[in-house]
């Protein structure tokens, strides 16, 4: 079942469960050294779901500046993958900006390889690709829900 909490609202545990996932794939699968604990953590919506008691899709959603919300840390866990969990979260994502961030427009910063992902859901490219935390990026855009 899907879950929407602030940070507030998060257990410790969960806080602990998300944390080891996003570390675990955006640190060392993607072998990138970055802060993945940040001050965003704060004040995202944390959208997330569990399936047999495991966490197994995440995504955090939070104002980036007045006027425009984002979000990241997308992931689905190893053990979950190809069960279309991705279409669900991005979905998920997509109704909690409509919930808590209404006619704020989105932006992203999508890794490369997920480009035409997020087309598929309404995403516009704008600019070149750069790199961010060791790996190719580009921003998208999508208009306010």
């Amino acid at each position: 079942m899907w879950q929407r909490e602030t940070f507030d609202e998060l257990t410790t545990k969960k806080l602990f469960e998300i944390y080891k996932l996003r570390s675990a794939v955006f640190i060392v699968d993607q072998e990138r050294i970055v802060n993945d604990v940040d001050d965003n953590d704060l004040k995202a919506v944390h959208v997330y779901d569990e399936l047999n008691g495991q966490l197994a899709a995440y995504a955090r959603v939070f104002l980036k500046a007045p006027g425009v919300v984002t979000f990241g840390r997308v992931v689905t866990a190893p053990a979950f993958r190809g069960q279309g969990l991705g279409n669900e979260l991005l979905q998920e994502i997509m109704e909690a900006i409509k919930d808590y961030f209404p006619g704020n427009e989105i932006e992203i910063d999508a890794q490369v390889p997920v480009e035409g992902y997020y087309r598929k859901f309404g995403f516009t490219t704008v600019g070149k690709p750069y790199t961010h935390a060791g790996s190719p990026h580009i921003k998208m855009v999508h208009p306010a829900l």
